[in-house]
């Protein structure tokens, strides 16, 4: 499914000879003693500034980075991003701009030829940026004579870079990976190949009710790991122990569980889980029955018996999508869990299964795992993906151009 199949322009539509881009790009990236520590997602955006640049394009990229609080924090400068972008092109040249607005910004966009590539200042060292100002949101469009969306990881935020801009410019397209966002994503919500598993983990149930809600009627299965199975456990009358449970989803929990029987979807919850007395690294844990969790511990990974479980799920899946991870697996000691999942999901896809995963800490797990490279597609953004799993629409999506205009 290309964009223009949901009724938006895009990037392989334009003729940006001699013109002026102006592209968002999400290169809020992670910073170690002023140098990029993860440059994931500046190399996502690669494909969209190549393509422009071989077209002839005059580039300028924005982005914000981290949450400077709408003042000028240079911890949260994207100069180093510059270098790293420099680096990642093999060396062409990346010029800086000091800010983002302004009259300085206007002067060093005039002076740009054919190829250039211009990086602004910190959209958020602005607070107009993230209220949506519309004043701020035209000095960015004249900056430029087309606009280009690749920023999918801040596409569920009606920002003036994402959103507002594109009122005031004559085109606003989608660049390639967003394009490839919203395919892959898509195809978890709509059109989806069956068997169709979707597995889901992380802390509370209540950031996934919605996701769990829209995905009934379209997968087969769903299994449940990480802290959330606790609420569902509770909901069972479990014995949870010092896990964490969300006592007022507890309900919401149990209409689920009833409701996957009515509608046939099978709602899979841990067989067993490893039980720590402590959440540290050095904790004492033991591998339990879920149905026999000891009261004095905390549930911080799913066990073996689980793992083999879901695996069998997954490997007789046609489409797989993986969002939360099963366990604290930042901590060596209760990552197994996770990594059995990743692991399920990178044996799943040269046997012909689509594996989706939706960004955020699945995102960073899979990639610890040295997995990334192995699925069908790792999401760059945690929030925009969950929202478009729970069927909300986009902004930064809705704001593009319309593909017949």
């Amino acid at each position: 499914m290309a964009v223009g199949a949901i009724g938006k322009l895009s990037v392989r539509d334009l003729k940006p000879r001699g013109k002026r881009v102006l592209v968002r790009v999400d290169f809020n990236v992670p910073l170690e003693s002023g140098r990029v520590a993860d440059a994931t997602r500046i190399r996502e955006s690669l494909p969209t500034i190549r393509l422009l640049r071989e077209a002839g394009a005059r580039i300028i990229l924005c982005s914000h980075l981290g949450r400077p609080k709408g003042k000028r924090d240079l911890e949260f400068s994207l100069a180093p991003v510059a270098l790293e972008l420099k680096s990642l092109l093999g060396g062409v040249p990346v010029q800086f701009a000091n800010d983002c607005v302004g009259e300085e910004v206007e002067r060093l966009v005039q002076s740009m030829k054919d190829g250039d590539i211009l990086l602004l200042e910190n959209l958020r060292f602005h607070p107009q940026e993230e209220k949506n100002d519309a004043e701020f949101a035209k000095q960015l469009a004249r900056l430029a004579e087309v606009y280009v969306n690749d920023a999918f990881g801040a596409a569920h935020r009606a920002h003036a870079s994402t959103a507002g801009v594109c009122a005031f410019v004559p085109q606003a397209a989608a660049g390639l990976l967003l394009e490839k966002e919203l395919d892959f994503l898509s195809r978890a919500t709509s059109h989806a190949q069956r068997p169709y598993v979707a597995i889901l983990g992380g802390a509370k149930i209540s950031g996934k009710i919605d996701v769990v809600t829209n995905l009934f009627g379209k997968v087969d299965s769903i299994l449940i790991g990480g802290a959330m199975a606790n609420t569902f456990f509770k909901a069972l009358g479990l014995e949870t122990g010092k896990s964490l449970v969300e006592m007022d989803r507890v309900d919401m929990a149990r209409e689920l569980l009833e409701r996957a029987k009515r509608e046939h979807v099978d709602l899979r919850l841990p067989v067993d889980c490893v039980a720590a007395t402590k959440f540290a690294e050095d904790a004492e844990a033991i591998v339990v029955p879920a149905k026999a969790m000891p009261a004095d511990r905390t549930m911080l990974d799913i066990g073996p018996a689980t793992v083999a479980d879901f695996r069998e799920h997954i490997l007789r899946a046609k489409t797989v999508l993986w969002n939360g991870p099963m366990g604290v697996f930042e901590m060596e000691r209760f990552a197994a869990g996770t990594k059995g999942v990743a692991q399920a999901l990178a044996d799943a896809t040269p046997k012909g299964a689509t594996t989706i995963v939706g960004g955020g800490d699945s995102a960073a797990a899979i990639a610890k795992f040295g997995l990334a490279d192995q699925v069908s597609h790792v999401s760059t953004g945690g929030g925009a993906s969950l929202e478009f799993l729970e069927g909300k629409t986009l902004p930064g999506v809705a704001a593009l151009t319309d593909a017949s205009s």
